[in-house]
């Protein structure tokens, strides 16, 4: 196995405003429901979403009740357009600093959602990445894009 990192590049079109979509990178409870993949649940420690600061969360499989934690910090945050923020691990089996970026532009539909997540440690398959963020991306749809007015 490399001991390099992968990149892991996503892109999804939803069909909710910008401004939903980007609410829901930073809001704690929106995050806790959407990001962990099926079969896990969250658990937000810290969220401070101004650039410079932190964040620090735990994912729980349901089966098992393993736990991993992690956090990072907020380096670019542009409402309705971009996310820029940082992963470490608690784990020091997982090593180095995960760089992940979400751009978001308004399209006729909605939102075009694309994650570029870079030096994710080799030791986590980039298929896992996949499925998970695939499995997340899901969740969102399921939160922003409902149109409800009451």
């Amino acid at each position: 196995m490399s001991t390099q990192g992968h990149t892991i590049r996503l892109h999804r079109v939803l069909k909710a405003p910008a401004a939903r979509v980007y609410r829901a990178f930073l809001d704690a409870h929106a995050l806790a429901q959407w990001l962990p993949p099926f079969g896990f649940t969250a658990q937000v420690h810290e969220m401070n979403p101004v650039v410079g600061g932190s964040f620090k969360m735990s994912f729980t499989n349901f089966t098992n009740e393993a736990s991993h934690s992690f956090g990072g910090t907020y380096l670019e945050l542009i409402p309705g357009k971009r996310v820029i923020y940082t992963n470490v691990f608690d784990d020091p089996n997982l090593p180095g600093q995960i760089l992940v970026t979400v751009q978001l532009n308004e399209v006729i539909v909605g939102t075009e959602v694309s994650i570029v997540q870079e030096h994710v440690p080799a030791l986590i398959p980039a298929e896992m990445c996949y499925l998970g963020w695939q499995e997340s991306l899901i969740k969102l749809a399921q939160l922003i894009e409902p149109e409800i007015n009451s």
